[in-house]
């Protein structure tokens, strides 16, 4: 069935309801999933290679769809019905920052912690990692949310 909307309107509208539930998986089941059935040490390595390979993921969807809707903020503004940024492009550009200073700021400050170096605890550094993952997640939450809105209200007619 052609009902006459783009590829990319479709992508807009999909990966952040997938990438919402993914980071619910990788928050509600994979994490204590891991802690419930493995020694603790043991626990936190598969627990480090889950949130390393979803740091990965989150950076290629954040970047894929802060162009997708770069490309729907220019649209929109040449039609005359918007800005050429978009409260979309905010939180996909939120949620990135969130992935790189979560991941790849806090996590090797992490492993100094570890081994007894840097000036916070081990503990400290989880919460502030674990405060960017949550923010993360409800970012990508709104995203997905503005993104059902749109499947409503979104006119093919308008983007030609």
């Amino acid at each position: 069935m052609n009902d006459g909307v783009p590829v990319a309107e479709r992508l807009r509208r999909l990966l952040p309801g997938l990438w919402a539930g993914f980071l619910l998986c990788v928050a509600a089941v994979a994490t204590p999933a891991a802690f419930a059935l493995l020694q603790r040490a043991e626990a936190g390595r598969v627990v480090a290679r889950v949130l390393g390979q979803e740091a990965y993921v989150s950076l290629a969807l954040g970047l894929l769809l802060l162009m997708l809707e770069r490309v729907a903020a220019r649209d929109a503004a040449e039609a005359g019905r918007g800005s050429q940024f978009s409260a979309g492009m905010g939180l996909a550009a939120a949620a990135l920052f969130c992935t790189v200073a979560g991941y790849f700021g806090v996590q090797p400050m992490m492993d100094a912690a570890r081994a007894g170096q840097g000036s916070l605890s081990f503990g400290q550094l989880h919460a502030i990692s674990s405060a960017f993952f949550g923010l993360k997640l409800l970012l990508v939450i709104a995203l997905a949310w503005r993104a059902a809105g749109a499947a409503r209200t979104f006119s093919p007619a308008s983007s030609s």
